[in-house]
């Protein structure tokens, strides 16, 4: 895998909306963030712009993502807010130049689509906080992700609370993201090959049983047979319906993956939570699971991304 290269003070970072509208007042805590960090930045055309829930049309995020990537000013683009509408842009994106001069793209939840259709070009990404609510998370959020731009070593761990475990360690590159998108990019151009790699999964607000339709389909398209590891993270505020489906997400993903021996572990921190570390998507990394205690380390030296 290729990694970004990393930033120093005074370079430039893009911010832009790939998906729902966003003010600049809004971004007002991040732009203080990077002034923090020695950045600068540039708001894209999609920031203030509206076309229902979408920040603009089609045309005009799929030009602003464009411009940011093509501009060798821009030395990183930071996706201002997830929500839906990067799917309906991806395939008009023209990812010539991004693959001769990589940056790093930040973002989660329905950027997504991005971090698996790069994953594609064997280009690392950065699945972090967006823009907007930077100011709501953690010092460890924020910490995270000035490591990563600023190539600093990075080691997310933490103390799992969660009775479902599988533990033992793994190398292997890291893949995933937003359950749902990789449900709905299942078969298309910004699919993603799981064998032998590390599968992170997240959701937000989805009915008991999408989450195991979801794990189910994953299942039958053997997403989840070759994996080296599986890593779940937030899976927050789901919701039922008036006759229970009887088992909570971390009941319907523990169930899909009972006949494989890989490690697992629940709880981890990232996803739509206040505690939302960055994670190097495409990065080889050590897992290694306890029953006391979780770590996931993405130094370099870990071998050859």
């Amino acid at each position: 895998m290729i990694t970004p290269p990393r930033l120093i003070k005074g370079n430039t970072i893009g911010i832009v909306s790939t998906a729902r509208k966003i003010s600049k007042t809004e971004l007002s805590p991040l732009l203080n963030l990077l002034t923090e960090w020695g950045l600068s930045y540039r708001l894209g055309k999609t920031i203030e712009a509206e076309d229902h829930q979408y920040a603009g049309d089609d045309n005009l995020r799929t030009q602003d993502f464009q411009e940011m990537m093509d501009d060798a000013s821009i030395h990183a683009i930071w996706c201002a807010r997830g929500g839906y509408g990067t799917v309906r842009i991806i395939d008009a994106l023209d990812f010539s130049n991004f693959k001769k001069q990589p940056k790093w793209i930040i973002g989660y939840s329905d950027v997504t689509v991005l971090h698996n259709h790069i994953h594609n070009f064997r280009i690392e990404t950065l699945h972090a906080n967006m823009a907007t609510e930077i100011d709501t998370k953690t010092e460890a959020t924020r910490n995270g992700i000035y490591k990563v731009l600023f190539g600093e070593d990075y080691t997310v761990s933490y103390d799992p609370k969660s009775k479902f475990y599988r533990g033992g360690m793994a190398k292997a590159p890291l893949v995933g993201g937003n359950l749902s998108l990789l449900y709905a990019l299942l078969g298309s151009p910004s699919d993603i090959d799981t064998e032998g790699k590390i599968l992170f999964i997240e959701d937000l607000d989805e009915m008991l049983y999408h989450i195991d339709r979801m794990m189910q389909n994953l299942k039958r398209n053997g997403k989840l047979k070759g994996l080296k590891a599986l890593i779940v993270g937030g899976m927050s505020d789901m919701k039922d319906n008036t006759i229970p489906f009887g088992k909570t997400a971390e009941e319907i993903v523990w169930e899909a993956i009972q006949e494989y021996d890989y490690p697992v572990c629940f709880g981890f921190p990232a996803g739509h939570i206040e505690d939302n570390r960055a994670l190097i998507m495409g990065r080889t990394t050590i897992l290694q699971i306890t029953p006391s205690h979780v770590s996931l380390d993405f130094k370099r030296e870990n071998g050859i991304s």
